[in-house]
C-alpha cells in the first residue's frame, strides 16, 4: 500500500513539474503576440502563431480546441481573468486537478469509487471557479479605476494630446489592470488595427457597462465631432457617482449575500463531511426505497436553491 502511494505521488509530482515548466516558458512577449494574433489577417495570424509556439503537445491541443466555439469562449474567459494560460494548458490543468482531487478523495473516502468521483468533480470545477473569481475581482478593480482614467484622459485632451496619446499616458501612469488593458489597445493600434476595433476588443475583454459608455462616446465623437474632453468629463462625474452608490449598496447588502452563500453551502458541506466520516449513517437515507430517497433529495435541493435565489434577488439592487 505504501509503495502504491509513493508511486502515485511521484507520478503526480512529475506531472506538476511538466506543467510548471510549460507555463513558465511562456514569456510576456509571447503571450502578447498570441493574443494579438487573433485580430490580425489570416497570413499574419499563422505567422504569429508559429512564433509563439513553445510546446508541441500543448499547441497541438490549443490550435484544435480554439477553432471551436467552446475553445473561443475559454480563451476569452482566460483573457478576461488575465490568466497566463493557453487553452491547451488550461485543459491540462483541469486534467491534473481532476486526477489529484480524485486520488485525494479516494484515499480519504475509504477507497470508495463514489469518493473518487466526488473528488474528480470538485477538481473539474475548481479551475473554472477560480477563473470566474479572478474575472470578478479584475472587473471590479477596473471599474473602480475608471473615473481616475477619465480624469487623466480629460486632462490630457485639454493639454493638447490626441486621443491615442491620452490612452498611451493612461497605459504608463495608472496601475494595473487598467494600464495593462490600454497598453494592449495601443499595441493593437500600432500594428494597424483601427481605434474602433481596438476599443471593441477592449470591451470584449472587460465587459463593463461604464466602459461601454466611454467607448460609445469616443466612437460617436470620432464620427460626428464635438468636444470629447467635455463629454468625458460629464461621463466621469456620472461614473464616479455610480461607483460611490454601488459601493454603498455593496456594503449594505453584503450581509444578505454572505448569509445566502454560507447557508446554501452548509448542507452540501455537511453531506461531504458525513460521507467521509460516517458513510453508513449517511446511506441510511436510502432505507425507505429509491422513490422516497429521490423525493427527499429533490425537496432538499429545491428548498436550498429557492432560498438562495430569493436572498440573491433581495441583495441585487440596480444602480
Amino acid at each position: 500500500m505504501m509503495t502504491t502511494i509513493i508511486i502515485i505521488g511521484g507520478i503526480l509530482l512529475i506531472i506538476l513539474l511538466i506543467i510548471g515548466v510549460v507555463v513558465s516558458s511562456n514569456s510576456e512577449r509571447v503571450l502578447v503576440e498570441k493574443r494579438l494574433s487573433q485580430y490580425l489577417d489570416e497570413d499574419d495570424k499563422h505567422s504569429a502563431t508559429r512564433q509563439a509556439q513553445n510546446s508541441l503537445i500543448v499547441d497541438w491541443v490549443s490550435k484544435r480546441v480554439e477553432k471551436t466555439s467552446f475553445g473561443d469562449r475559454i480563451a476569452r474567459s482566460l483573457a478576461r481573468a488575465d490568466m497566463k494560460f493557453k487553452v491547451g494548458e488550461y485543459f491540462v490543468l483541469i486534467a491534473v486537478t481532476v486526477l489529484v482531487g480524485g486520488l485525494i478523495a479516494w484515499f480519504l473516502g475509504n477507497q470508495h469509487p463514489i469518493s473518487a468521483s466526488i473528488g474528480a468533480i470538485a477538481g473539474a470545477f475548481a479551475p473554472g471557479m477560480y477563473v470566474k473569481s479572478q474575472q470578478k475581482k479584475r472587473l471590479q478593480k477596473f471599474n473602480d479605476q475608471l473615473s481616475d482614467m477619465l480624469n487623466l484622459m480629460v486632462n490630457g485632451l485639454r493639454a493638447g494630446y490626441s486621443t491615442m496619446q491620452a490612452m498611451e499616458a493612461i497605459s504608463k501612469e495608472l496601475p494595473s489592470p487598467i494600464c495593462d488593458e490600454f497598453r494592449r489597445v495601443i499595441q493593437e493600434m500600432q500594428i494597424g488595427i483601427s481605434m474602433e476595433t481596438a476599443l471593441d476588443n477592449l470591451l470584449r475583454r472587460i465587459p463593463s457597462e461604464d466602459l461601454d459608455f466611454v467607448i460609445t462616446a469616443i466612437n460617436v465623437q470620432r464620427e460626428v465631432g464635438g468636444n470629447l474632453s467635455e463629454i468625458l468629463d460629464n461621463i466621469s462625474f456620472t461614473i464616479r457617482e455610480r461607483v460611490r452608490i454601488k459601493g454603498e449598496v455593496r456594503v449594505l447588502t453584503s450581509q444578505v449575500r454572505t448569509s445566502g452563500s454560507v447557508l446554501s453551502m452548509i448542507p452540501f458541506f455537511l453531506v461531504l463531511v458525513l460521507w467521509f466520516l460516517n458513510q453508513d449513517y449517511l446511506m441510511s437515507i436510502t432505507e425507505g426505497g429509491p422513490i422516497i430517497t429521490a423525493a427527499i433529495i429533490c425537496v432538499v435541493l429545491g428548498l436550498i436553491f429557492t432560498s438562495y435565489f430569493i436572498m440573491m434577488k433581495i441583495a441585487d439592487i440596480e444602480v
